[in-house]
């Protein structure tokens, strides 16, 4: 029990802290990209209305002539301006000539360049990434004016910046891993001493009960043959019965809690186990009226304690038969589905309102009080047949839907 509670505290630790550093990484990098893709476009927008303007009718003669670009030196850091590589195509929408400008770049000829601009055009938006080139497409009414800038130093610079942030996140990662993992046991000491408590109180209030109930037993022996039987020592002996074996459920419950539980572990067959219990609850309900139907497959077998496993069968099928409706239907089954093993009790019942199936497996919960008188259960036996199940590395679940069925699957 620790050890989950332990586990849980590291998992949960290092779920809370990835979404945590994910998220700055995530945050760090996007807004990045906004920062350096933003100075990009300015810088496209600056070429732009150097092109529009080297272009103009009005300032460098008719439609149609196209003068060398002025010299780039739009930019504040003039240094800067030498170091932006990039090239013009200029398209006719009427299918005119095309236009190449590639004053400012050497690595990009005049057929190179119809292709990035072809690639451009074919894209919705009006301005991306072109493999390492950033490109800004607009309309000017008698052409459509593409401006490819070179973005190497950026993409590399953005994507040394994420490759960065994922190392620093996986080394972050691991380091706070070891640091929860020496300290998660300091964290969980005042619950595991307080459990440590518990147990210990559970194991010496038992101790302690069982003296004076064994004593109230015999001396009640003792007057029912002086004296008789008569209704009062019928509910003395009744309710120290009860109280015996809500003893010693919590002692095996307070054992199953222990971090080996149990230590006896040993390969056997399931199928036999499951129809000896079987044996035992078929003749009981049938003495109260209700039919049990059994199937258990043949040469099954698991890895566990026997006499556990039992007890966990047991309680099942006592719980069946004393929740179950009057004339009411059990169905128990063992078989295996997708190589698991897979265990169903399944009766009929009748709640007036329906259980928490959740809450079901909780000690001392019970999903009708009216019923504890009648049934004379403790709330218990559930909460041990889940801490069975949970040690064999099972699972346990419930599932009563209508509050009319109940159908308790347990997998291995």
């Amino acid at each position: 029990m620790l050890k989950q509670m332990r586990r849980r505290v590291i998992l949960a630790a290092m779920l809370a802290f990835a979404a945590v550093i994910m998220l700055i990484a995530v945050l760090v990098n996007t807004i990045n990209y906004f920062v350096v893709t933003g100075m990009t476009d300015r810088t496209l927008e600056a070429i732009m209305n150097i092109e529009k303007r080297n272009t103009d009718p009005q300032m460098n003669g008719q439609k149609g002539d196209n003068p060398p670009m002025m010299p780039f030196m739009i930019m504040p850091d003039v240094e800067s301006n030498y170091m932006n590589r990039f090239f013009v195509v200029r398209i006719d929408p009427d299918g005119g000539e095309t236009s190449v400008s590639t004053d400012f770049i050497a690595s990009v000829d005049d057929e190179d360049a119809l292709k990035y601009a072809d690639k451009a055009m074919a894209k919705s938006s009006e301005s991306g990434f072109v493999r390492e080139y950033r490109y800004l497409r607009e309309d000017t009414g008698d052409s459509t004016v593409i401006i490819f800038l070179n973005s190497t130093r950026d993409i590399r610079s953005m994507k040394a910046l994420m490759v960065l942030t994922l190392a620093v996140s996986g080394i972050s990662l691991i380091l706070v891993f070891i640091l929860v993992v020496l300290l998660s046991g300091r964290a969980i000491r005042p619950i595991a001493n307080n459990i440590r408590q518990q147990k210990q109180f559970i194991t010496d209030a038992s101790h302690e009960l069982k003296t004076p109930l064994t004593s109230i037993s015999t001396s009640l022996d003792v007057i029912c043959m002086e004296h008789g039987e008569d209704e009062w020592t019928e509910n003395i002996k009744k309710q120290t019965g009860r109280m015996s074996k809500l003893v010693s459920e919590l002692v095996t419950l307070s054992r199953l809690d222990e971090d080996m539980p149990l230590p006896n572990k040993e390969q056997f067959s399931l199928s036999n186990a499951a129809w000896e219990i079987a044996e035992v609850y078929q003749p009981q309900a049938k003495a109260q009226g209700k039919s049990m139907t059994v199937d258990i497959s043949e040469n099954i077998t698991m890895v566990g304690e026997k006499p556990a496993i039992q007890q966990m069968l047991s309680v099942l099928l006592d719980n069946s038969i004393r929740y179950s409706d009057p004339n009411g239907e059990i169905r128990f089954s063992v078989g295996k589905k997708k190589n698991r093993i897979n265990i169903e009790v399944f009766n009929t019942c009748h709640f007036d309102v329906v259980p928490d199936v959740n809450r079901l497996f909780d000690r001392f919960y019970r999903p009708d009080s009216s019923r504890d008188s009648k049934t004379g259960g403790t709330g218990i036996g559930l909460a041990i047949a889940k801490a069975v199940a949970l040690t064999h590395g099972g699972t346990i679940s419930a599932s009563c839907p209508s509050g009319n069925t109940m159908t308790i699957t347990i997998r291995f």
